[in-house]
């Protein structure tokens, strides 16, 4: 490779780092802040919530954290940058990313102890229906995602992270460069089993007022609709390789999956 050759290479390998980051960065810092909400899957769907009940204690509805919408975009992004840039690659973006999550939720605590302005509470009084309506305190409430939450949900993804490109490392070195499924497939079983239950046990069962019994329900519920959508979404993962090697030159891109597969270390 010559010197201009190899001037264009890390150019664009510098590019396609900066923007899967963009859109990793991006997704999970929406996730994290969207995440407090939890909404019904079946009634999104106009359907009456199934109410199923196991252990004659769990009842287990389609509730999902508004945060699992998005996040199978996460961990796609996650195994292309892992399959591209390896170990190193998602373990640099994965602590940028929580260094601004910590970030984001300093200057949110910070914000919500700012003294309202009369005028705002006052024109803002009433909802649409006329009912007394405190926007302060919504705002607070809305925003302010308790320490629980913010510890909670570093530690979850943190540790997601790290299985994830472990696992993944580990599978590429059985299955080569072939069956690319499999391994985005095999880290996201393994990664989101344990950040949909790590993040809502510490932040709603050791720091908040979440039963067990709802803990399992909606995690379990997180799980499936995060590995469902992982499987349902293969296709797309197809997709941006095919477009990354045609951007790279598949010369390059084979030498940057082979890089990227040498270290199948934890950390």
């Amino acid at each position: 490779m010559s010197d201009l050759q190899n001037k264009v290479f890390q150019t664009k390998k510098t590019n396609l780092f900066i923007i899967l980051s963009g859109i990793f960065l991006t997704n999970a810092i929406l996730a994290e802040i969207i995440g407090v909400k939890i909404f019904s899957g079946e009634m999104t769907l106009g359907i009456t919530p199934v109410g199923w009940t196991f252990f004659d204690e769990y009842v287990l509805d389609f509730n999902l954290t508004a945060g699992a919408v998005i996040w199978p975009i996460v961990f796609i992004t996650t195994d292309i940058i892992n399959e591209y840039f390896g170990k190193k690659g998602v373990r640099k973006i994965s602590f940028i990313t929580a260094g601004f999550i910590l970030y984001i939720f300093v200057i949110i605590v910070l914000v919500t102890k700012l003294p309202p302005a009369p005028f705002w509470l006052e024109v803002n009084a009433t909802d649409n229906e006329g009912n007394p309506f405190n926007i302060d305190y919504a705002f607070n409430t809305i925003f302010r995602q308790g320490l629980g939450i913010i510890i909670g949900s570093l530690v979850a993804f943190l540790i997601g992270q790290l299985l994830d490109v472990y696992v993944f490392q580990k599978l590429r070195k059985i299955t080569g460069a072939k069956m690319i499924w499999l391994r985005a497939t095999g880290s996201t079983l393994v990664s989101q089993f344990i950040d949909s239950f790590v993040v809502l046990g510490i932040a709603f069962y050791i720091f908040g007022n979440w039963s067990l019994a709802q803990i399992i329900a909606v995690g379990i519920i997180n799980y499936i609709y995060k590995f469902t959508v992982a499987i349902v979404l293969t296709p797309l993962l197809y997709v941006g390789h095919g477009l990354i090697d045609r951007y790279l030159g598949e010369e390059a891109a084979l030498k940057m999956t082979e890089e990227a597969a040498e270290d199948t270390s934890f950390m």
